[in-house]
């Protein structure tokens, strides 16, 4: 790849997967403090998939590349650079500009990925693995002999979610649909089947007395039900309104109104918690801050991978110019773990 320019794939506007377009260009240049990664592994992640019907809270005026984390190796250093990064294996947590060939990004945002862990591997675990990591150690808390409950846990998120939060030596129960539940107990996970009837329901014989955590990502009623189901000093995180992906309206209302609902709890007189997990909170405040905290969190999810405390879950690779065909995929709901995009 040294000698070609530079592919990027371009999310144009409001599309469909086929909708998006293939654009090249020359390698971009390092300028001070930066550095240029030659991109090894990408994926898709739900953001895309909202991004791409105008529907992620604050993606970029269109058109743009779309692309929230990738692993690659350093091929160029900026002035002010340690010039010894050059060949040096990393991840970005970016949001955007990550469905690229080569990409330009601040050497203060990369963190080294350890020998031995795979491009693809580490890539199933950059926004994944953060956001598992700082979601169940962060806000939940959670301590051995505890009772979760992680919604799609046969997802990019939850996957990662119910391994760590076995790790911590959590009890853990999972909602899925059914082709996902013996690969969820050979996880130790209870699968709940989130289509039949009354979740709720079955979450409380599993727990009578409530359980300690719940992650979910789906929003609006499940929010609901999720905090009903915390026992007291519990705690809910909610990172998302994936119910909300093909809403039309306001992109900004189900988030809103989300964040309305976790400040009313949090006042509630019953010591549970609810939170909104979002991945870059902290960010506008203290950059600094903000970067050291996602280094130690990223490599406490690279050292689970190493220690074999969380597998990688690549659900499919696939070439980053059939980028439409690996969207259409991951929004199919078919697959489990991520779905990769490789140069």
């Amino acid at each position: 790849m040294n000698a070609e320019g530079l592919v990027e794939v371009v999310l144009p506007g409001k599309v469909e997967p086929e909708g998006l377009e293939i654009r090249h260009g020359a390698v971009p240049v390092a300028g001070p403090g930066q550095v240029v990664v030659r991109m090894e592994a990408t994926g898709v992640s739900f953001a895309e998939q909202q991004m791409r019907r105008g529907r992620y809270y604050d993606q970029p005026p269109f058109p743009f590349v779309p692309g929230y984390d990738l692993v690659g190796t350093v091929l160029t250093t900026g002035p002010g650079v340690d010039p010894g990064l050059a060949g040096t294996r990393v991840a970005a947590l970016l949001k955007v500009g990550g469905w690229a060939s080569h990409v330009r990004v601040d050497v203060a945002d990369v963190v080294p990925v350890p020998d031995g862990i795979g491009a693809a591997e580490a890539e199933t675990v950059v926004v994944n693995g953060i956001t598992a990591w700082q979601m169940l150690h962060r806000k939940a808390r959670i301590r051995a002999g505890g009772t979760v409950l992680v919604h799609g846990a046969n997802g990019g998120v939850g996957s990662v979610l119910v391994q760590l939060a076995r790790a911590a030596g959590a009890k853990v129960i999972g909602t899925a649909s059914p082709r996902h539940h013996d690969a969820l107990r050979e996880q130790g996970v209870i699968p709940v089947d989130y289509r039949t009837g009354d979740v709720a329901a079955r979450v409380r014989e599993l727990a009578p007395g409530g359980v300690d955590a719940v992650f979910d990502h789906v929003g609006g009623r499940s929010a609901v039900d999720s905090w009903r189901l915390l026992a007291p000093g519990g705690t809910l995180v909610s990172y998302g309104s994936a119910s909300t992906r093909d809403d039309t309206g306001s992109k900004q209302w189900p988030v809103l109104k989300l964040l309305g609902r976790v400040w009313l709890w949090n006042a509630l007189p019953n010591g549970r918690h609810a939170y909104f997990f979002n991945i870059w909170a902290g960010r506008a405040l203290s950059r600094s801050r903000f970067r050291a905290r996602l280094r130690a969190d990223l490599a406490q999810v690279f050292g689970a991978l190493q220690r074999g405390d969380v597998t990688a879950r690549i659900a499919a690779r696939l070439p980053l110019t059939e980028a439409a065909e690996a969207l259409r995929l991951a929004e199919s709901g078919t697959v489990a773990g991520k779905v990769v995009l490789n140069p």
